[in-house]
């Protein structure tokens, strides 16, 4: 299947949703829109939104905000079913609160939290737009009060009347995040976001983020396929070479995580195809 260039991508696609949210104002007007109510002021904190999974399978993107009341946001876009959505939200959950509490400070110091899944599916087939759920007691049904929800949104709902024309209208153009979808909608929401994701689609340096990243995941499949094929030609010569790039994926994980740690994520992406820079961050952080 042909890859996608980046002009065309839409809102769904994982990279252009982070980086869309990454600029505070869209990242503010899409929570207002998602939770109902109005929200002053957002801070996006973008060392969280590009993480990769320690063995290399899987690339994370996701944003990570939060607001002038002291309330924490993860926001993630989703375009398979994997089913395991209950509990990668319980461990986004678990993420959320030991960033939010310092060293010495007690759990009354925990803020409200909100983990927030975009499906392009419907994750729970009931036909809903918005899931949302909360801990409750279940005999009496009494909310527990921990301030914490979990909410998933479905692209392909059915139930119109239960929710705001603004809102189904932008769960359209997250499919369709062309200037024909967006026109269709009266919502100065829905067109301020537009707005966004058109200067992103210029921007040189977002686009070639974009084309290192995808062109990193086409190395490591197929460094993956050829690796396997060649365990199944030699098995013993193969672990030994497992076990060396399993040492040096180690070290470039850990590479990652000072990097996004330390807001250097254009590094992250400059380091894939520099060796020269990688070796030289390897010496920085003594690695």
């Amino acid at each position: 299947m042909a890859r996608k260039k980046f002009e065309q991508l839409n809102l769904k696609d994982a990279f252009l949703f982070s980086a869309a949210l990454e600029d505070p104002e869209a990242c503010r007007l899409i929570l207002e829109l998602f939770l109902g109510h109005p929200i002053s002021k957002v801070i996006v904190h973008a060392e969280h939104s590009i993480l990769l999974s320690s063995d290399f399978k899987s690339i994370r993107l996701d944003i990570y905000a939060s607001d002038e009341i002291l309330a924490g946001y993860n926001l993630e876009m989703q375009n398979k079913n994997e089913y395991n959505l209950p509990k990668r939200s319980r461990y986004y959950q678990s993420e959320l609160d030991i960033a939010s509490l310092k060293p010495g400070e007690t759990y009354d110091h925990l803020k409200p939290s909100y983990i927030i899944f975009v499906c392009t599916f419907d994750p729970f087939d009931k036909g809903l737009y918005k899931y949302t759920f909360e801990n409750r007691c279940l005999e009496t049904e009494m909310a527990l009060g921990d301030e914490t929800q979990k909410i998933f949104f479905n692209t392909k709902g059915t139930n119109p009347k239960d929710v705001s024309e603004e809102l189904i209208a932008f769960l359209e153009y997250i499919e369709d995040s062309t200037d024909l979808c967006a026109a269709k909608t009266p919502s100065e929401t829905v067109h301020k976001i537009h707005n966004r994701v058109k200067e992103l689609k210029k921007n040189r340096e977002t686009g070639a983020k974009f084309m290192m990243l995808e062109e990193w995941i086409k190395i490591e499949n197929k460094d993956a396929i050829a690796e396997g094929q060649a365990k199944g030609r030699a098995e013993g010569r193969a672990e030994g070479r497992a076990e060396g790039r399993a040492e040096e994926q180690n070290r470039y994980s850990s590479l990652i995580l000072h990097l996004a740690k330390d807001g250097r994520n254009d590094q992250i992406v400059n380091a894939a195809s520099d060796v020269h820079l990688l070796e030289s961050l390897y010496q920085e952080y003594g690695l």
